[in-house]
C-alpha cells in the first residue's frame, strides 16, 4: 500500500512539470499562430469602401449639359456612377474626371452600355454647358455625363446625397469629392476617394462587380 502511494507521488512529481510545459507552449503557440485565411472573415467584394446596406440612389431629375433630362428612376437596371464636380476646381476634380474617363475605357463596350456615369455640379455659377464640355474634353472624360441646375434646384439634390457643395463653402476646391457606385437595383455599394483607392483599375473593377451581381449576398 505504502509502495503504491509512493509510486503515485513520484509519477505526479514527474508528470506535473511536463504538463505545465505543454500548457505554456500551447498558450504561446495560440498567441503567435497566424489565423487561417480560410477561417477568417472574407475580404470585401468591392475595392472601394462599402457603405451600410439599404442606402439607395436619390430619385432625382436634372438636365444634362447636353440638353436632355436625366431621370434617375429611368436608369434602374444599369450601374450608376455618381461624382460631384466643379469645372473651376483645380485640385481633385480634374483628377477625378480623368480617372473616371480612364476607368470607362477599361470596360468592354457591352459593359459601358450598361453603366450610367454622372457628374453632379457643386457650383452652378461656374458650371455651364460650355465650361463642362471644355472640362471633360481636356480630361478625356466625354463618356461622363454632367448634370446641371440652379442653386435652388441643386440644394435638395446636395441634401439628398449628403454632400457639401462649393457654392456653400465659397471655394471651388472645397467640396465633397467622392465617387459612388450604385448597383442595378440602385443600392449604393462602393465609395472611392482620392488618393487611397480611386484608381481607374479599382473603379473599373467595382463597376464590373456591380454589373455582375444584383446584391452583395
Amino acid at each position: 500500500m505504502r509502495r503504491s502511494v509512493l509510486y503515485s507521488l513520484i509519477a505526479t512529481i514527474v508528470l506535473l512539470p511536463m504538463l505545465g510545459v505543454f500548457v505554456v507552449r500551447t498558450l504561446l503557440d495560440a498567441g503567435t499562430t497566424k489565423p487561417s485565411l480560410a477561417s477568417g472573415p472574407s475580404a470585401g467584394t468591392y475595392r472601394g469602401s462599402e457603405p451600410p446596406r439599404g442606402l439607395f440612389v436619390p430619385d432625382i431629375s436634372l438636365k444634362s449639359y447636353q440638353g436632355n433630362v436625366v431621370r434617375m428612376r429611368s436608369l434602374r437596371g444599369k450601374v450608376v456612377l455618381v461624382t460631384f464636380l466643379d469645372t473651376d476646381c483645380k485640385t481633385k476634380c480634374p483628377l477625378i474626371a480623368s480617372v473616371v474617363g480612364d476607368a470607362l475605357r477599361l470596360l468592354s463596350s457591352s459593359d459601358r452600355r450598361q453603366v450610367a456615369p454622372l457628374g453632379v455640379t457643386v457650383n452652378p455659377a461656374s458650371d455651364t454647358p460650355a465650361s463642362v464640355r471644355k472640362f471633360l474634353r481636356q480630361r478625356r472624360a466625354l463618356g461622363l455625363d454632367f448634370l446641371l441646375g440652379s442653386v435652388r434646384q441643386m440644394r435638395p439634390v446636395w441634401r439628398a446625397f449628403h454632400v457639401v457643395s462649393a457654392a456653400e463653402t465659397g471655394d471651388a476646391d472645397i467640396h465633397s469629392a467622392d465617387v459612388r457606385v450604385y448597383d442595378r437595383t440602385g443600392e449604393w455599394v462602393s465609395t472611392l476617394h482620392l488618393p487611397p483607392d480611386l484608381t481607374a483599375r479599382n473603379l473599373a473593377h467595382d463597376m464590373r462587380v456591380a454589373l455582375g451581381a444584383d446584391s452583395r449576398d
